[in-house]
């Protein structure tokens, strides 16, 4: 799916002039160029096609619900105001990227490499400071007159070719090696001052600055073929020894902070190292280094668990969670002791669980996921129907929730209201017409009340008034 995103945006490239030879302006004329509002009408067409299209895209919320604590945090410290969001996508390379709008991606691979949370942290500082600047608005505002779809697809190409060489070797036989690579040049001096900004946000955040500087040195040790081998145009960041020194001097004279990783740190990297792989040998590995364990970890703890429960030995897992049972600390431990109970069908435990666990975790929507799954299971959809529509009340765009709140109304025959649900999702994925075709399904289905009929004519015309937009602009830029 990458590769013919990426041929599309290439090709689309081909018709617009590239950025004329010589630094482009980096003064204000981008706001002009591409407005805050456009800027996130690219991202959400990119992670529209992320997360509905992309098979590396990682559905876990549980790590997604970190990633975004973790950012949002260095968010307030940085005092942007923006609106962020971070998602993770299955990938060993340690890669980061940001897109217009806010959206932040992360690679599995860098969450697991990290070897502390302030390395990590650094990251995403880095990433953050890129949209704050609006580094990638500087970047294509030479080139307003193309359209959402090529800026779209050329973001995706960029991302595509970051992480897979066949891909960026497709880009070369494309015959756009030059246009790719005056435009992923400019972005050296956007590096070097996301690097400055991230800093600072790191620092303010209350993490260990040094890690900044450590991470970049061992990323310079593992890509270092890559970087001997790769053409220069996609290199868009600048050499690593170049950053490393200039990280290591702003350092230098800081104050010495030693930070712990937090546990949540520590369980989702356990988490995501149990992910992968067939469940019976991922549980023979765990299990070897749990019987040669004395004293295990957190994070042993719950890997082991997790490995477990994934290869169905439910009898191990539990008692390995018992030594978690004490812990209320944690809404992860939290998840994996309802994920368990679930799995032994043992719905109420599940529920008994997770009730306390929502009241002090409400940030942690995860668990109100697992509860609307596990009252659905066990037959209880009207309390999951309550449930799940004061969920996406409160958060409109959590598509998750609206998932479920389709399947609850069709479990207890509400055809109208399951058709509802479900246009909500598709709009979601912007896949407008198939929004249109639910809502005007669910107003033929089911009689409503007033207040009901009146938001779903809302939303249809909402809903029509964007599948004409998005194919009146398609339509100019196929001329």
């Amino acid at each position: 799916m990458m590769k013919r995103i990426l041929a599309f945006g290439l090709s689309a490239v081909l018709s617009v002039q590239s950025v004329a030879a010589g630094l482009p302006d980096l003064g204000e004329s981008s706001a002009a160029d591409l407005s805050p509002a456009l800027e996130r009408r690219i991202g959400e067409q990119v992670i529209r096609e992320i997360r509905w299209r992309e098979p590396s895209y990682l559905d876990d919320p549980q790590i997604e619900s970190y990633l975004s604590g973790l950012g949002n945090r260095l968010v307030t410290a940085s005092k942007s105001g923006g609106s962020f969001q971070f998602f993770a996508l299955r990938d060993p390379t340690l890669n980061a990227f940001a897109m217009p709008g806010g959206y932040i991606g992360v690679h599995t691979g860098l969450i697991l490499s990290a070897r502390s949370e302030s390395e990590l942290a650094s990251v995403l500082a880095h990433e953050i400071a890129h949209v704050e600047q609006r580094h990638i608005a500087r970047l294509v505002g030479k080139q307003s007159q193309s359209s959402l779809i090529m800026l779209a697809s050329l973001l995706v190409a960029v991302l595509a070719a970051r992480s897979s060489d066949q891909v960026a070797q497709a880009a070369v036989a494309g015959g756009t090696a030059a246009g790719i690579q005056n435009q992923l040049g400019y972005t050296r001096e956007f590096e070097r001052e996301a690097d400055r900004i991230g800093l600072q946000t790191l620092d303010a955040a209350g993490f260990d600055t040094r890690d900044m500087a450590n991470f970049f040195e061992r990323l310079q040790r593992e890509t270092r073929l890559y970087e001997n081998n790769a053409p220069a145009y996609l290199r868009t960041h600048p050499l690593t020894t170049e950053r490393i020194a200039d990280m290591s001097n702003r350092v230098e004279g800081a104050r010495y902070r030693q930070v712990a990783s937090s546990d949540e740190f520590t369980l989702v990297q356990a988490r995501l190292d149990t992910l992968e792989g067939a469940a019976p040998d991922v549980f023979r590995r765990e299990r070897h280094a749990w019987e040669n364990t004395r004293q295990p970890t957190a994070g042993q703890r719950y890997a082991y668990v997790h490995a477990a429960l994934r290869a169905r030995e439910l009898e191990r897992a539990e008692a390995a969670w018992q030594g978690f049972a004490a812990d209320e600390r944690n809404a992860m431990v939290v998840a994996l002791g309802a994920e368990l109970a679930m799995a032994r069908r043992d719905y109420a435990g599940a529920i008994a669980r997770l009730d306390p666990a929502i009241v002090r975790f409400p940030q942690a929507r995860y668990l109100d996921y697992l509860r609307a799954d596990a009252r659905m299971a066990a037959g209880k959809h009207e309390a999951a129907i309550a449930e799940l529509r004061e969920l996406t009340t409160t958060y409109p765009d959590d598509f998750r929730s609206w998932t479920r709140l389709a399947k609850a109304y069709q479990a207890v025959g509400n055809v109208s209201q399951s058709h509802r649900a479900q246009a909500e999702v598709y709009a979601l994925q912007g896949a407008w017409s198939s929004a249109i075709g639910q809502l005007e399904i669910a107003q033929r289905e089911g009689k409503t009340d007033f207040y009901t009929q009146s938001v779903m004519d809302a939303r249809l015309r909402e809903f029509r008034a964007r599948f004409d937009d998005e194919r009146a602009w398609r339509d100019r830029n196929a001329r």
